[in-house]
């Protein structure tokens, strides 16, 4: 059937169209020199409408694109409008009924995703949202029309909610199945440590994203949260004993949660240190048991090795000399005694520090000097090649007594493990892959992380740990890794441990306002489940430190411990030596913040706040060594330090007093002040 303009409406229409025929399942509008194919499963709607004299037709096409005809005898625009009008209707049943099963059977896959008693991944939400975006490709009418059917409007909403509100949904269906699983489990979680798991422990264990942070404030229970996980694994068959990998940054730390795993589950679950981990890799891949060099065990052999090539080389190279006279006094700006300076004893002990670290950098950098250079910032380079040619026969003789004792060292653990992974001579078998304390977590070590991930697709991160308690940049610890914790690992879910198990509210309050002045760190609640009192957080003067041991002694009970904590370690007080005798039913410890880090004690005394020689917070003194190859320092003023406080602060159960100058008061004692902790005159 064909439909044509009249001569004369042609002619008054001025219109590239005057004609419009109908196909099998579309129409031609067509001209003298155009010509335009409108399938039907392109057209919107018809419309039909009368001009002055002449009919006119209007083709709706998607993007409000329109196509006219104009100049027909009206009469004529009518009866092949109709006849127009119910074939397009007749085929748009047709497909209607087509369209709808693609719909149904989408929304079946959904369903069973929905339905599958488990966690709904952020991942299957977006499977679901392409599989949704290929049935729509697939559907034979325009997308805009399928509300117009009563066989497929309800269908479609559906489905465009899943694409335009998928996560809220997929929350909701998670919600709901937490509560369910809490109740059908609760006895799992009431038992499978001492005391029953809170609801945030609880809901952390059972978070079935790919890639899980569990923020876990100090004492809120983090080694439970991952004995349970661990548990939890086993118990819903997410694996077997050995597809879960528990990792620890520290041998004690290993063994304490081993204590723990061996306890509480009746499993082959065993947590390594990253290195045990990468030994492990390395023994797989090549059949050979490597050696771990000496030089990592003995501290004095390490010391013995830097040293002595340090002293030769200044001995027997005046440039050497000069060299490092000019960058220990310019650069880091220490007194260097006349002559022989690396003869002096003194100095020796600094120097022996600084080139364990400095050498453990570049070791755990790896690569070639050249490309150690080009990593660098602009701004560090010429310098920075300067010193790496200083420290370039250290380097050359660490490596030189690596071979020697056919041995390796940590970072050579690390780096020849992640390549053996990167090229396919390890398979890993862990599903599941369990992190302790992972906001110490280095650059090196997530590289060993990531390549597992990347050999084993189906493996899930599990990291718990806690940015207000990072302080470990020195040893090149990247912050970053957690705080941007999605974007080095892959989408998934946070969770934050709201309950503090150790400390009181005054010190949880104190704590927790300091250590969030810096707006970096991740903004977490942290309750505590005991009240305490204006003089659970008190300000004292430094020199009052023998009278509060004094009156301590008075009421202080014998199971009870008290741990005294400087920013170094040669800050021990004097009065300590005689401690023994003059207080003898006192529990006293002393040790540095670093130390103090997972420890506690009833009552803790800080020391040491106080501005100029000694300072805390203390001011950086960092190398171009350490500029360059460290993760980059925050932007907010003392931050590290900041964290140290906290850590201070949060090691107390029931008070904490804070010991400062009064000549000299660090700059953290009047931000205290304003936060309303008050100054005692005397204990």
């Amino acid at each position: 059937m064909e439909l044509k303009s009249t001569p004369m409406g042609q002619r008054l229409a001025q219109h590239p169209y005057n004609r419009v025929k109908l196909l099998n399942a579309g129409i031609e509008v067509s001209g003298e020199k155009h010509q335009y194919l409108i399938p039907f499963n392109e057209l919107i709607n018809i419309f039909c409408k009368k001009g002055i004299v002449w009919g006119e037709l209007e083709f709706l096409l998607p993007e409000d694109k329109v196509v006219r005809l104009h100049g027909t005898d009206w009469e004529e625009t009518q009866q092949f409008y109709r006849y127009l009008y119910q074939s397009w209707q007749n085929w748009s049943k047709e497909m209607s009924e087509i369209s709808a099963q693609v719909l149904e059977k989408q929304l079946h896959n959904i369903n069973e995703i929905t339905q599958s008693n488990r966690w709904i991944k952020k991942s299957n939400l977006v499977e679901i949202q392409q599989s949704i975006k290929e049935s729509f490709s697939a559907i034979p009418l325009p997308l805009e029309r399928l509300t117009q059917f009563d066989n497929c409007h309800t269908l479609y909403q559906q489905c465009l909610e899943w694409l335009k509100q998928g996560e809220a949904l997929i929350n909701k269906e998670n919600s709901e199945w937490v509560t369910q699983i809490l109740n059908e489990h609760a006895e799992f979680f009431n038992t499978i440590e001492s005391l029953p798991l809170n609801e945030s422990q609880c809901r952390a264990v059972i978070n079935g994203e790919e890639n899980t942070l569990v923020l876990a404030g100090a004492g809120s229970g983090k080694t439970s949260v991952l004995v349970a996980r661990a548990g939890w694994l086993l118990r819903r068959q997410l694996a077997q004993p050995d597809q879960i990998l528990l990792l620890a940054f520290g041998r004690k730390a290993a063994q304490e949660m081993n204590e723990r795993l061996s306890s509480r589950l009746n499993a082959d679950i065993m947590a390594k240190t990253f290195h045990a981990l990468a030994l492990s890799v390395i023994q797989q891949a090549t059949k050979k048991q490597p050696k771990i060099s000496e030089l990592e065990i003995n501290s004095e052999k390490r010391r013995a090795l830097l040293l002595g090539e340090w002293r030769e080389q200044c001995q027997q190279k005046k440039a050497q000399a000069k060299g490092w006279r000019e960058w220990l006094s310019q650069e880091l700006e220490w007194d260097i005694p006349d002559g022989e300076f690396w003869h002096d004893k003194k100095l020796e002990n600094q120097v022996a520090v600084r080139l364990e670290r400095w050498i453990g950098l570049l070791r755990m950098q790896g690569g070639s000097q050249k490309s150690l250079i080009e990593s660098v910032q602009p701004e560090y380079t010429e310098a920075f090649k300067k010193y790496l040619k200083l420290l370039s026969p250290l380097l050359k003789a660490w490596k030189t007594a690596l071979k020697e004792e056919d041995a390796i060292d940590f970072s050579g653990l690390l780096h020849q493990a992640i390549n053996l992974i990167e090229k396919g001579r390890f398979i890993s078998p862990w599903k599941h892959i369990l992190v302790d304390e992972f906001q110490d977590i280095s650059p090196l070590r997530a590289s060993l992380l990531t390549a597992l991930k990347q050999q084993n697709k189906q493996t899930s991160l599990f990291a718990v740990g806690d940015d207000w308690q990072a302080i470990y940049r020195f040893s090149g610890a990247e912050l970053l890794l957690t705080t941007s914790f999605h974007h080095s690992f892959g989408e998934g879910a946070e969770c934050a441990l709201d309950t503090t198990y150790r400390f009181n509210d005054t010190i949880g309050n104190v704590a927790n306002t300091f250590i969030q002045q810096n707006p970096a760190q991740l903004s977490k609640p942290l309750n505590s489940l005991v009240k305490g009192n204006k003089k659970s957080v008190v300000l004292l003067s430094d020199d009052q430190l023998e009278n509060l041991l004094n009156k301590m002694s008075g009421y202080v009970e014998e199971n009870e411990t008290i741990l005294l904590l400087a920013r170094y370690h040669y800050l021990k007080p004097e009065l300590l030596k005689k401690a023994k005798t003059r207080w003898p039913k006192l529990d006293l410890q002393f040790m540095t913040f670093h130390a103090s880090k997972g420890q506690q004690a009833d009552y803790v005394i800080i020391l040491g706040l106080q501005e100029g020689k000694d300072a805390f917070p203390a001011p950086a003194r960092e190398s171009i060594i350490e500029l360059a190859l460290l993760p980059s320092v925050e932007d907010y003023p003392n931050a590290e330090e900041r964290r140290l406080m906290y850590v201070a602060l949060t090691r107390a159960k029931k008070q904490v007093w804070l010991l400062f100058n009064k000549q000299q008061p660090s700059c953290f004692v009047s931000e205290l002040k304003s936060q309303g902790v008050p100054i005692q005159r005397k204990p």
